[in-house]
């Protein structure tokens, strides 16, 4: 039995290695996304919710891989890998209470 094909196939005897024409875009992901969770009116702490990077056209790309429950008002930051989330904002004097008196 003889087998045959349609097409005739080519092999390159080239010994020269093979190159893209274009290189592909780095997708790489280069910032961590945290979110605010809310426990009181003051009271918060960041959360890791996914990853991101930014494009050579400078638009930013984030992929969302987790969703905070409760208490998320929304705002994320990207923050580069390798540091920590924004520090907490100070409290001002006489604020810890909630008591916004103008003198």
């Amino acid at each position: 039995m003889k087998i045959t094909s349609r097409r005739p196939i080519t092999l390159s005897r080239s010994r020269e290695p093979c190159y893209p024409l274009r290189m592909a875009d780095n997708t790489d992901d280069t910032h961590i996304a945290f979110g605010k969770k809310y426990y009181t009116k003051k009271l918060y702490v960041w959360l890791e919710i996914g990853k991101g990077r930014l494009d050579a056209r400078g638009i930013f790309h984030g992929k969302l891989d987790r969703t905070i429950i409760g208490g998320f008002s929304g705002y994320i930051c990207f923050v580069p890998i390798g540091k920590g989330p924004p520090p907490a904002e100070p409290e001002r004097p006489g604020d810890e209470h909630g008591d916004n008196e103008e003198f």
